[in-house]
């Protein structure tokens, strides 16, 4: 028969147990993301989003911004550079050579540099499979397109509207941007050994 301490034991166990099954990764997911990574190596992808309100994809002309591309357009052609762990990505059209950025007024604009944090945004992938992009700087704006393809501001957008869900549409034939990365041990034998002159 079981002692009581024993049953102690199996009691704090099993609550224990309980607690761990029910933590949330979300909020370490969300710090991690704000944070950048200067270690992990940065992926490069080359796709279009398409916007579920305009119907269209977004496209960087210059410094312009809208959601009028057609499948295929040339602006419409983003590259997506990984940032850090979670997802913070940093996108430049590749025709324009211009990054997606959002001012302190919350608005979509085109920027040479991208440098700045205000053309960090965080991927989030959506219950209904559908992305969103929110500002690494200004908390809860996010980018967002009308019917029309026109930028929305910042501090009118949601995570819930429609407007701020996008879709990512690989480019037909497209292969990947990086080579796979090779690992090399270097070791005695493979050293350069110099050639012997004929005898």
């Amino acid at each position: 028969m079981a002692s009581c301490t024993d049953s102690v034991y199996v009691l704090m166990y099993s609550k224990m147990f309980a607690a761990e099954e029910n933590v949330d990764f979300r909020i370490h997911v969300e710090n991690q993301t704000r944070g950048r990574d200067d270690v992990s190596r940065k992926q490069l992808r080359l796709y279009q989003l398409y916007s579920r309100t305009s119907g269209k994809h977004i496209q960087v002309l210059g410094r312009r911004i809208s959601a009028k591309g057609e499948d295929g357009d040339k602006y419409a052609q983003l590259l997506v550079e990984t940032e850090s762990f979670g997802s913070q990505v940093r996108i430049r059209g590749k025709e324009t050579d211009f990054y997606l950025c959002m001012n302190r007024k919350g608005k979509l604009v085109g920027k040479p540099d991208g440098a700045s944090k205000e053309c960090v945004f965080i991927e989030k992938v959506l219950e209904n499979n559908y992305t969103a992009l929110m500002s690494a700087k200004y908390s809860s704006w996010y980018v967002g397109f009308t019917k029309k393809g026109r930028p929305r501001k910042g501090p009118k957008t949601r995570e819930t509207q429609q407007d701020v869900h996008f879709l990512k549409r690989y480019l037909k034939g497209v292969v990947e941007l990086q080579r796979p990365f090779k690992y090399t041990t270097v070791t005695k034998r493979t050293k350069r050994i110099r050639p012997t002159k004929p005898s």
